[in-house]
């Protein structure tokens, strides 16, 4: 990968603020000392992601995602630790100037972050025809001027142009070195094959003589590409978009987040329409939470996205009855995300983008705050009237707004929305209760397996083999090695197994240490001794034995040699990412005390109050625990040993131990447990 100099990383570290990072892809809110919501990498209805502003660092205890600002864009982007970088010195203006790539660091580049790349050249040069060439000048900006586009909407969306030939891109790339393999896999262009599917060598740009739309995912990196013919008798589609790639799923992104994000979460609200063209008009004239599914259906990827920033949308529809009923689903769906989904109509004929420039900014404002209603009462008015004088087709209207309730997962809301229904078709709310517990009982039924049986497309487990006894030798040596017997592939021997596994222990243990370690540094233990040269010193004699840990410790000392003490902030953007988990893990929470317990005058220690018997506690279990493990190697080797003087020596040693281990415990019952407030 290409190299960026260790100033400039420092320097983007150094500028980079997690919770502004984060807070571009989610909507944080504060709770105790941490930021909280709902993760951005799995789908949850409940908070779980956490972001620690004084660490630098965030963790979801839902899917165990954590790290740093680095990490997070990695995790967000699916990009490399380069190119992450590289997305956080363009958000805070910090040139990078690369050091030469050697061939093999060229041929190392991630693949998707080559596909980013010549996406955002692709974009770049379909810009420059649209504003300087003649030909997207005289076509492609006087449509967009003609739609009442200005430039500064053109620059915001980097709108382009794209010519009306066959090679434009394909040459334009081979001049300025683009490998055409990725122009092909981000779809620009198309390798056009014989009639039995094989490869015939030629290669052609997919976007022709089309305005270009460039769809931005919501770090800003363009992902695709729609395009609008201007040929009044092209017999092509109107629009064309990007296919699927690596780097673009149109399912996970809305055209125009990216422009939009902030004044979603300000606002708290969010318009969804359906086209480029309603995005850029609204945008334009002042509406600037505005964002469109790009003329596909709505997708669960797509909620997501609008409920990291707001839990409020208002769905704008033309008056086109036909694509209203067509769309009932989606907005059913945006229910079942959490959403309160609210429904604006336009005049029969409009869509926003035609009705602002017909009504003007302020007028259309207007009639989205008067015409706004939620989406319960305008389906269910939609279908009263459509089934106003028929019995049955009345009786379906009402069971079909009853499925769009269910999908409301507010209990209090369906109640009113029922109340609601009920008055609007003049039904007994008793009777709608009845058939609405009907609905979500049969729903229940059908979504959950029939007891005994084996999950749907999935087959029965195959049963266990029978585990083998290990011998005496074998155990001995699992044990002596620190494994448990089924690592051996054997079962424990009668009456050894509700013993807990000793690796297991032991790793505990070492893990307690490093996380007093890397959080509790610099703490003062007494006025020479701080907790970090405490441990370490503690460790000589008994060095940790897992690796991962073992290195953390080294780092940690490397840190202290140079000067330093050792900051969960540059551990976090460590180059391994085991490290940066682990870090992540150890350096975050899930809950904190309550300032109530403050408020009511009840004093709770916190762990840094008891911070010396808490290194005391941690240092002696650790070491109980490796002197537990060579009692069970010494009792093992008794068992085996013939020799009488072997067994005298072994005898000699269990006692040692053994008044060892009693030592040990007598000092852990004097230590005082350790307390997390």
């Amino acid at each position: 990968m290409a190299r960026i100099p260790k100033e400039t990383i420092d320097q983007i570290l150094h500028h980079a603020d997690i919770v502004e990072v984060v807070g571009d892809f989610v909507s944080l809110k504060r709770k105790g000392q941490n930021m909280w919501a709902c993760c951005p990498f799995h789908h949850e209805k409940s908070p779980s992601f956490s972001v620690a502003p004084a660490k630098g660092l965030y963790k979801c205890f839902g899917c165990g995602k954590a790290g740093g600002v680095v990490q997070f864009i990695m995790d967000i982007e699916g990009t490399s630790y380069v190119e992450a970088l590289k997305y956080l010195a363009k958000k805070y203006g910090i040139d990078v100037q690369e050091e030469e790539k050697t061939p093999e660091q060229q041929l190392a580049q991630n693949d998707k972050d080559s596909q980013f790349i010549v996406s955002n050249w692709a974009k770049d040069h379909y810009h420059k025809l649209l504003l300087h060439h003649e030909e997207g000048q005289s076509i492609g900006l006087s449509y967009l001027r003609q739609r009442g586009l200005n430039q500064n909407t053109i620059q915001t969306f980097e709108l382009g142009y794209s010519l009306d030939l066959w090679d434009d891109l394909l040459k334009a790339a081979e001049r300025d070195g683009y490998d055409k393999k990725y122009l092909e896999k981000t779809g620009l262009t198309i390798v056009k094959e014989d009639e039995q599917g094989k490869d015939t060598g030629r290669r052609y740009d997919r976007f022709r003589g089309r305005v270009m739309f460039p769809i931005h995912n919501v770090s800003g990196r363009v992902v695709g590409f729609g395009a609008r013919t201007l040929k009044a008798n092209d017999k092509t589609a109107k629009y064309l978009n990007s296919p699927e790639s690596e780097i673009y799923h149109k399912s996970d992104v809305l055209y125009g987040l990216y422009q939009s994000r902030q004044a979603i979460r300000t606002e708290e609200q969010c318009y969804l329409v359906e086209g480029y063209l309603d995005v850029l008009s609204l945008h334009q004239g002042g509406i600037k939470n505005v964002v469109a599914s790009s003329g596909t259906s709505l997708t669960e990827g797509q909620i997501r996205l609008i409920k990291r920033y707001s839990d409020n949308v208002t769905v704008l529809y033309d008056g086109d009855a036909a694509g209203i009923r067509a769309s009932l689903r989606g907005i059913d769906m945006l229910l079942e995300g959490g959403l309160n989904v609210r429904v604006v109509l336009f005049p029969d004929g409009d869509d926003p983008d035609s009705y602002i420039r017909k009504v003007g900014d302020q007028r259309f404002k207007d009639h989205l705050e008067n015409a706004s209603q939620d989406f319960i009462t305008f389906k269910t008015q939609l279908v009263a009237k459509e089934a106003a004088h028929d019995p049955v087709k009345k009786a379906e209207a009402i069971r079909e707004v009853l499925q769009s309730i269910a999908k409301v997962p507010d209990p209090i809301k369906r109640q009113v929305f029922l109340q609601q229904t009920s008055n609007t078709f003049g039904i007994d709310e008793q009777v709608l209760i009845t058939e609405y517990n009907k609905l979500v009982k049969n729903a229940t039924q059908k979504a959950s397996p029939s007891p005994g049986s084996a999950p749907s497309g999935l087959g029965q487990q195959p049963p266990a083999a029978a585990p083998r006894a290990l011998s005496p030798e074998e155990e001995a040596e699992a044990l002596m090695y620190g494994a448990t017997p089924d690592e051996l592939g054997g079962a424990a021997t009668p009456g050894r197994d509700e013993l807990e596994p000793i690796g297991d222990v032991l790793q505990t243990c070492e893990r307690e240490i490093v996380r007093l370690l890397v959080l509790y540094a610099p703490q003062p233990l007494t006025e020479e001794v701080a907790v970090a040269q405490y441990l370490i010193a503690q460790l000589e004699e008994t060095p940790l034995r897992t690796p991962l840990y073992a290195d953390v410790l080294h780092w940690c000392q490397q840190e202290m040699e140079q000067g330093r003490w050792p900051e969960i902030r540059n551990l976090i953007q460590h180059s391994r990412s085991d490290i940066r988990a682990l870090i992540g893990d150890l350096a975050t929470e899930k809950h904190e005390l309550s300032p109530n317990w403050t408020t009511h005058q009840i004093h709770v220690p916190r762990e840094l109050d008891l911070i010396q018997q808490a290194c005391d506690n941690a240092i002696l279990r650790l070491k109980k625990e490796v002197v537990q493990r060579e009692l069970n190697k010494l009792q093992l080797e008794l068992r085996l040993a013939q020799d009488p003087a072997a067994v005298d020596r072994i005898l000699e040693n269990l006692m040692l131990y053994k008044r060892l281990d009693n030592e040990l415990a007598a000092h852990l019952g004097t230590v005082i447990p350790r307390n997390i407030a």
